[in-house]
């Protein structure tokens, strides 16, 4: 699957995965009460409301972007109703030839992380058929409770040919407070992205990279430029553009020679770029124009960085 990723990147030109984080704030209120008055204002109401604004962003970006990145928390809220949209939303977005990277964190051990892998990039045996669960084409990883946790992915990413990024220095303001400290004079950012390196030896696709990436926040970028050096095969989930600070100018070092090796996200930054002044005079009615725009102006952002680095 990595392999069709960087395709995909190639095609668009854009190294931008968009991250469809739906909260109900996001939702324009002429979809709301389509869905409220089909559903009441129930679960399944607010279920259908996020799944038919997920569908009119997608298809309005669906051509520009390699990949999308839906967070499940955001669906999980809304119970089995938002489960099913967060269902619905994963196939669209494959069906329109995205790939698409569940945000779903997941990290335990033995059993447990054996049946998060097959929930989320694998098969289930029930009697004589196999069937694919939620069946996205990468996950993201959470290392913490070490290899036990990470394994049972692999085990799956070799199987399926998809992938997985974990979790090494992530965007959050509080990283730091666990992800900096030292251990024998290094971080422990970096010992986790020494580990993914070996373990993307294992994985290996066609071409230089690895089934096996990482993420690591656009809000350190210096922080990136080790991590790209620690993790020469890995390719490198970077959260924490836009809305989160990060820009353009922040990315280059996450990035190799090749102009290949990162993939930036951006969730509310486009997903409510209809609420953002620079956006406003699309309107509620263009919310999915607006998306587009913001998609161009981040594509653009980036090659300009790209190419003066």
């Amino acid at each position: 699957m990595i392999d069709k990723l960087i395709e995909n990147i190639k095609k668009t030109n854009a190294p931008i995965v968009v991250g469809l984080d739906p909260m109900m704030k996001f939702v324009p209120e002429h979809i709301r009460q389509a869905a409220f008055r089909e559903y009441g204002e129930t679960l399944e109401g607010a279920a259908e409301a996020i799944w038919q604004y997920n569908k009119g962003i997608v298809d309005a970006v669906y051509d520009l972007i390699p990949a999308v990145k839906p967070q499940i928390a955001m669906y999980e809220q809304f119970g089995i109703p938002g489960m099913i949209a967060f269902k619905k939303t994963v196939d669209y977005c494959k069906e329109k030839g995205l790939v698409v990277i569940g945000d779903v964190k997941r990290g335990d051990i033995g059993s447990t992380s054996e049946a998060y892998a097959v929930a989320h990039l694998g098969k289930v045996q029930v009697g004589s058929k196999a069937y694919g669960a939620f069946d996205e084409d990468f996950a993201t990883v959470n290392p913490y409770l070490g290899s036990d946790g990470v394994k049972p992915f692999l085990k799956v990413c070799k199987e399926e040919k998809k992938g997985i990024f974990v979790l090494v220095k992530t965007s959050n303001p509080s990283s730091g407070e666990l992800q900096d400290r030292l251990v024998d004079g290094k971080p422990i950012y970096e010992l986790v992205g020494e580990q993914v390196a070996a373990w993307g030896e294992e994985c290996m696709g066609s071409g230089s990279y690895s089934y096996v990436g990482a993420v690591v926040g656009a809000t350190y970028p210096e922080q990136g430029r080790i991590m790209r050096k620690v993790m020469p095969k890995a390719f490198i989930l970077v959260p924490g553009y836009g809305a989160q600070g990060g820009k353009g100018a922040d990315l280059v070092h996450f990035f190799n020679e090749d102009g290949l090796g990162a993939i930036v996200n951006s969730s509310r930054g486009i997903i409510a770029a209809y609420q953002q002044e620079q956006y406003a005079h699309f309107g509620e009615q263009g919310y999915a124009d607006a998306a587009r725009a913001a998609v161009v102006a981040m594509r653009e952002d980036i090659a300009e960085a790209l190419n003066n680095r």
